[in-house]
């Protein structure tokens, strides 16, 4: 589907971005590339990666601004959308800005894909958007419902909207582990609360997600990886067995455990082998064979949080993956 294709990403010189480029070039050998984000340095940084590549070009532009949307869409297919205001703190004490960037640059999003034609387009959420407690997952919701709205919305258009969510990202920028790595010898490691557990998912994990996204939508899907949980005690440990852990209390906006689907969404909910799958509630989209396919109905009442999850990250797999990727850890 997206080999000779051009794709841009909003938000490309993230953690996101940084492992989404290099993967779909190799994969697919789309004949265009492009990084929108509002950031010139991070994308002076990483033109260098890409520097005699022609299939990757930078677009500086801001999601807020629609005008500048119109001019970056012209000709592009497929649209990943990954630029949003995320640090749960920065979002509480600065909630005009998130809400600027997550609502109304989905909404300028929406609107800018089906007046250019664009294909397909799959925005990025997170595991904080279900049954939020923070701003910044209130927003991820909001965009969530805009976007699976947004397939009513384009009418008579082609353009289809679908969702992926999913947790922590392992070793991306501003996340526990190169926090914990960066302190390692230096004191206490600051744990939030001794119960606190968080989902685990690698970079190239959430690229496989969207790519999935791409081949399977029907438009108005949220896809939602089955990963394993970890209790931030035992992540801390695994980083540095040697430092005493020190309980400072959880921060603004901060859960206790993170949530992917609530038990309201179980009735349109579907189990599949890598993955769930939560339908839409409007349209009689969430009774759709064609965007169930061989899915399997979740029993009533389910839900799938990181405390209730199967499936656990053990100290010796965590320490495999840090061994694997100590050179990138916190600089994507």
């Amino acid at each position: 589907m997206l080999e000779n294709s051009t794709i841009l990403i909003t938000g490309g010189t993230g953690s996101f971005g940084n492992t989404f480029v290099p993967m779909t070039l190799a994969k697919y050998n789309p004949k265009k590339v492009i990084i929108f984000s509002r950031d010139e340095m991070k994308q002076w940084e990483m033109a260098k990666k890409f520097q005699g590549d022609d299939r990757v070009r930078f677009f500086i532009g801001d999601v807020r601004d629609k005008d500048r949307l119109y001019r970056a869409l012209d000709g592009v297919d497929y649209v990943v959308h990954a630029a949003a205001t995320k640090i749960v703190p920065t979002a509480e004490y600065n909630p005009f800005e998130c809400v600027k960037t997550n609502i109304n640059g989905a909404m300028n999003l929406i609107d800018a894909c089906i007046d250019k034609g664009i294909k397909r387009v799959v925005a990025l959420s997170t595991d904080k958007a279900s049954s939020p407690i923070n701003l910044y997952g209130a927003t991820k919701l909001a965009s969530d419902k805009l976007f699976v709205a947004g397939n009513s919305y384009a009418g008579g258009h082609d353009t289809r909207f679908s969702v992926v969510r999913y947790g922590n990202v392992m070793g991306s920028r501003g996340s526990v582990i190169p926090f914990f790595m960066s302190i390692k010898g230096k004191g206490a490691l600051p744990i939030t609360d001794d119960r606190m557990t968080r989902f685990m998912i690698t970079l190239e994990q959430g690229v496989d997600l969207v790519w999935h996204a791409f081949e399977d939508m029907e438009g108005g899907e949220i896809y939602v990886k089955k990963i394993p949980s970890m209790k931030v005690t035992n992540l801390a440990r695994a980083i540095s067995p040697e430092s005493k852990q020190e309980i400072v209390g959880i921060r603004p906006g901060e859960k206790l455990h993170e949530q992917m689907i609530g038990e309201e969404d179980a009735a349109f909910t579907y189990e599949y082998p890598e993955h769930y799958k939560i339908l839409p509630s409007i349209n009689n989209w969430g009774t759709s064979k064609e965007r169930i396919k061989d899915g399997k109905r979740v029993p009533e009442g389910f839900y799938y949080t990181s405390d209730n999850n199967s499936e656990w990250m053990s100290t010796d797999e965590l320490n495999a993956w840090i061994d694997a990727n100590t050179d990138s850890i916190g600089k994507v």
